[in-house]
């Protein structure tokens, strides 16, 4: 019988193939893409720690060979930097291989999130547990895993992050039915569907990468059949869960960034760049520089234009920012 306790296992789907983002993840994975100067995976995973959640799970594939070599230790490496005397580097490369209790399993077909998720079963065992997409970013001011984790302890139940997303864009999402609830920013979720067509969404929010579910999960996903493209997906899981227990969904507004694509990727550098002591100030200067030649430009790429509209939409928001430091 499943002991409802607080979560400290994760698991980090991360078998794509990352085909949004080629061919810059025709030889490495997309997880490993730098976001300034850490790859992507180590921002989820710095999340989950955060967040109590210290024993974590990647379910890996084809290729992928090099997030375990990011998150072992270097020896040659650490002996080189020690050697010489480059001990802020030495410290840096060695809080990598000790920020959590690392394990990987491999993924041999690409059946779908919800296989992807069975395959943690034997790990996590009877307990509840965290999924954290590795394609979702979160720059957020406050805590949402943390958030997402107290509202499970406090109901007992899985717990899905939803957002609000435009009507048009309802279809590459799973998208939830729900009841308002007393909790502000809490609702209960009524029913699940994959990428609906947006006349027949039952809301405009969308699951987003983060997702605390009891260990029912499991049984659900055992019972389901291959969905779209023969994949087992989670939604349908859920779906099911939906039958046996409560599901809660809590609403964040902003703060989420798809890195699997290739503008929220770009968008997701300037962020957490601009909000780095040691970068932000220099990088400002350098986009307003770049902003003004593309104001100034009306023959410039539509590409880069819609770029110096994001960097404007940031920098607007900045001197306050930067005065408060």
């Amino acid at each position: 019988m499943h002991v409802h306790q607080t979560p400290r296992k994760a698991v980090i789907p991360a078998a794509g193939l990352g085909t949004r983002l080629l061919p810059a993840t025709k030889a490495q994975p997309k997880e490993m893409l730098p976001l300034v100067d850490r790859p992507a995976i180590q921002y989820i995973i710095e999340e989950a720690v955060a967040a109590g959640l210290d024993d974590i799970l990647v379910i890996t594939g084809k290729s992928k060979w090099s997030i375990e070599d990011h998150f072992d230790k270097s020896f040659e490496l650490e002996k080189h930097l020690e050697s010489s005397g480059k001990f802020e580097e030495l410290e840096l490369v060695r809080s990598i291989s000790d920020l959590a209790e690392l394990h990987y399993v491999r993924q041999g077909e690409p059946l779908g999130l919800g296989h992807a998720v069975s395959m943690a079963r034997q790990h996590i065992s009877d307990e509840s547990f965290a999924v954290l997409l590795a394609d979702d970013i979160m720059i957020t001011d406050h805590p949402l895993l943390s958030d997402m984790l107290t509202l499970h302890d406090r109901h007992q139940c899985s717990v899905l992050a939803l957002m609000e997303v435009p009507h048009e864009s309802i279809s590459l999402y799973g998208c939830v039915a729900y009841e308002d609830t007393d909790e502000s920013g809490v609702v209960r979720i009524t029913g699940i569907t994959e990428k609906p067509e947006p006349d027949e969404a039952p809301s405009n929010y969308a699951v987003i990468g983060r997702y605390i579910f009891t260990p029912e999960i499991f049984e659900c996903l055992d019972q389901i059949k291959p969905g779209r493209n023969g994949e087992i997906q989670l939604t349908d899981g859920i779906s099911l869960l939906l039958t046996k227990q409560p599901v809660l969904g809590y609403i964040i507004k902003d703060g989420r960034f798809d890195v699997g694509t290739k503008i929220d990727y770009l968008t997701a550098i300037v962020e957490l760049a601009l909000a780095r002591e040691d970068l932000g100030p220099q990088f400002l200067g350098i986009l307003r520089e770049i902003l003004a030649r593309f104001d100034k430009s009306p023959l410039a790429p539509a590409a880069p234009r819609r770029l110096a509209r994001v960097v404007k939409a940031f920098t607007s928001k900045l001197p306050h920012r930067s005065r408060s430091k």
